[in-house]
């Protein structure tokens, strides 16, 4: 490691995490839902999840951090399908999510693995802990993972309601 390093990561770390809350910002806009979409993240989520637990099955501590993160994620999700506008214009559907939630939560996210980046940069391999086994790691991707699932699910929903009121 050279002694500039710490100092390189210092001022990439805000450089990115800027870019990409100026691109999640983008994200947080009127969209057109596609159900489609909305069905990956229902099951891709929950797969990651899956596929974690089992590689964490010896650190029980990251196992109940992950489990935390995921209720407190849910949590989000449901507040944040309530701090929704939903739209319905003839066939087409559009919500508009809340701000501050979504780009909560993904920042938190996008900032651990910065930090895990910053740590295998800096301290090098030898050093690093496993992503499943860190509980702090799982926990903050529990968050993520609970917000979109429920999001994402809410959504359908949502789509749901409003296609059977229409007919």
């Amino acid at each position: 490691m050279s002694p500039s390093a710490p100092i390189v990561a210092a001022v990439l770390v805000p450089f990115v995490m800027w870019r990409v809350y100026q691109r999640i910002k983008r994200l947080m806009v009127r969209q057109h839902s596609q159900a489609w979409r909305h069905w990956v993240g229902v099951v891709l989520f929950p797969l990651i999840v899956v596929m974690l637990t089992l590689t964490a099955l010896a650190h029980p501590l990251s196992l109940a951090g992950m489990a935390a993160g995921i209720a407190g994620g849910a949590v989000l999700g449901v507040i944040g399908l309530r701090k929704t506008v939903y739209e319905k214009i003839g066939p087409d559907f559009f919500y508009t999510p809340n701000a501050h939630i979504g780009i909560l939560v993904s920042m938190l996210f996008v900032g651990r693995l910065l930090y895990r980046f910053y740590e295998f940069y800096v301290m090098g391999v030898s050093h690093s802990q496993d992503f499943a086994s860190s509980p702090l790691t799982l926990t903050v991707f529990g968050v993520l993972a609970g917000y979109y699932t429920t999001y994402a699910a809410g959504i359908l929903r949502w789509r749901k309601s409003a296609s059977a009121q229409t007919n």
